[in-house]
């Protein structure tokens, strides 16, 4: 099998596998997941938002119904938009400000689906704050369900054969960050 990259110098060009000719390009999408050469996951983490976004607001009706319970629309927003949210970010590496970004919209969507409490005190109506908003919903954080898929991922591929490609990835990886 000839394989060859034509033009490396401006990493621009394409792959040639017998006679089968590939395009580079530098971000593929593959399974809904963005991928590109320098393993950044940016872009992905915003697509991931976006989504998330579109999907609230395909719901929006739901979310908007005063028939439905508090509790079924938090099991909505879990099921639907925080998978959505979180798919494939088992080999996220999130910056702190990702982090926040992340911590920053789901806030923003558990504020529309409870909505604002009522004040008996200063006699008004005002927003959740974040504890409040996390102790009535009784749910890690997204970032904290995202280090919970990555520590289960992790401790799948620990319990794979040595001769796997994800557990040998693993290893090259974690050898290079040393």
């Amino acid at each position: 099998m000839i394989v060859e990259w034509k033009n490396k110098q401006n990493k621009a060009g394409q792959l040639t596998i017998k006679n089968y000719k590939f395009e580079r390009d530098e971000n593929f999408k593959y399974l809904c997941v963005i991928l590109n050469e320098d393993n950044n996951h940016q872009t992905d983490l915003q697509e991931r938002i976006e989504c998330a976004n579109r999907t609230y607001f395909m719901l929006q009706k739901f979310f908007r119904n005063k028939n439905i319970s508090k509790k079924l629309k938090l099991r909505l927003k879990n099921t639907i938009i925080g998978t959505t949210l979180t798919y494939a970010s088992e080999n996220w590496m999130l910056t702190k400000r990702e982090r926040k970004e992340m911590n920053i919209f789901e806030g923003k969507l558990y504020r529309r689906i409870l909505g604002p409490v009522y004040d008996n005190e200063k006699e008004n109506w005002r927003i959740l704050t974040n504890k409040e908003i996390y102790v009535m919903v009784r749910k890690p954080t997204i970032t904290e369900t995202i280090r919970l898929k990555r520590l289960r991922w992790f401790g799948h591929v620990q319990r794979m054969e040595e001769n796997r490609i994800p557990k040998r990835v693993l290893y090259m990886n974690l050898e290079s960050t040393r």
